[in-house]
């Protein structure tokens, strides 16, 4: 626990480790002293100069963040990657356990959760937070697992609270809504802002099969708390499978008639251990012409370019259907996500393998530059569309299950 946590506690640096430092972390090091008093930190990221502009000196940099003036009026050059995406929404997850056992995020058997002290702690991740805001991060999104199995979760959400001054304009959490009747009071109040829930069907014994557990009377409960609590739009995550729950589309979509929320048919995606097929998947394209044929009038509207859906609006709804369709018509274009799992590593990419562990950078004693300055190597990596996987390798996607990896 941790009550009482401020923004100082969230930058405090932890004492460094008794091993050596890597020999990457040194050579950064190195580099960085160099760059104090020669190029800039663009040009140390990308190799080249930007033409045009004149990226701040790394050391000046972080001395700004560290006093709390860095302009925020554009992110961070390591923030951005080679195509010049600019990645200001950091998911945080917060835990690897969850109180649901879903098809199409964990395995049967459960997963091997990492041991505890491999996980990052929480002042590790309220310091990355930080790094991360100060660099231009200004949506960061708690996620698991489940993120509301933390007893710590309302201080969490208020130190993060705390982060607002340097840049932080939105906390967010996904949530499958088992707690949020106990919690989501507490929660708001500490700085929640925004809230999507995980809802798959809308019959308990079809509940009880896709998620191993008996608690839909409390999602239900949970989404009408949170509309209550003014949390609009409340979006509502619904994840179609063949044969399990795509009959229960319309259900899903008529709840936008009455109420503030936004129901977001997801496509099933494959990840480790959740037993994906094609012929599982409920593409996009067959929702929405079997919505287009139920309600006569159904119109787009308009989202956000780093939006990963697309909108509808049923005639006469006061809330939206969405389409996330990551497999038929990928969104990698406006991607501006960077996802940090329990266990401290960076993934670029929700399709990609490859991930960095800033875990080990800050037990080896770096300090925030440093870690941007890896953050910004890792992103030059990242590539245009699904980590560069062709198709027939992403349906043979080998990386963690979804629980490990945070939704």
């Amino acid at each position: 626990m941790f009550a009482g946590t401020t923004g100082r506690a969230c930058r405090r640096h932890l004492a460094p480790a008794t091993r050596a430092f890597s020999s990457r972390l040194e050579a950064l090091r190195s580099r960085l002293r160099e760059e104090e008093s020669s190029s800039t930190l663009d040009d140390f990221l990308y190799h080249r100069p930007q033409e045009g502009a004149e990226a701040p000196n790394a050391m000046a940099f972080a001395a700004q963040m560290k006093s709390g003036d860095a302009p925020r009026s554009e992110p961070a050059p390591a923030l951005f990657d080679r195509f010049r995406r600019p990645h200001t929404y950091l998911r945080v997850s917060l835990t690897e356990r969850c109180s649901l056992r879903c098809v199409y995020c964990m395995p049967e058997g459960g997963v091997d959760l990492t041991p505890n002290a491999r996980l990052l702690s929480v002042e590790e991740t309220l310091r990355l937070a930080s790094v991360f805001v100060r660099a231009g991060v200004d949506k960061i999104r708690l996620t698991g697992g489940e993120p509301t199995v933390r007893r710590d979760i309302v201080d969490v959400v208020a130190a993060l609270n705390e982060l607002r001054p340097t840049g932080l304009r939105t906390i967010a959490m996904t949530s499958n809504g088992i707690a949020l009747p106990r919690l989501l009071p507490q929660l708001h109040a500490a700085g929640l802002d925004k809230l999507n829930i995980s809802l798959d069907t809308l019959n308990r014994e079809a509940f009880v099969s896709l998620t191993r557990r008996d608690g839909l009377a409390k999602v239900l409960r949970g989404i009408d708390l949170g509309i209550e609590l003014g949390m609009r739009p409340l979006k509502v995550n619904c994840v179609l499978i063949a044969g399990q729950n795509e009959h229960e589309m319309l259900d899903f979509a008529r709840l936008t008639l009455a109420k503030p929320i936004d129901v977001r048919f997801i496509e099933y995606m494959p990840f480790g251990g959740n037993n994906w097929e094609e012929d599982t998947m409920v593409p996009q394209r067959a929702v929405l012409q079997t919505l287009q044929q139920t309600f006569d009038g159904i119109e787009s509207v308009p989202t956000d370019k780093h939006d990963v859906a697309v909108s509808w609006r049923l005639p006469g709804a006061v809330g939206t259907v969405s389409f996330i369709s990551s497999m038929t018509q990928p969104f990698c274009s406006g991607c501006n996500r960077l996802r940090l799992t329990a266990d401290g590593n960076l993934k670029v990419c929700l399709f990609g393998s490859d991930e960095l562990s800033l875990r080990d950078a800050l037990r080896g004693g770096a300090s925030d530059d440093e870690l941007l300055v890896l953050v910004g190597g890792a992103l030059q990596k990242k590539h245009a569309r699904h980590a560069g996987l062709p198709v027939d390798e992403i349906v043979r996607n080998t990386s963690r299950p979804m629980t490990t990896i945070g939704g």
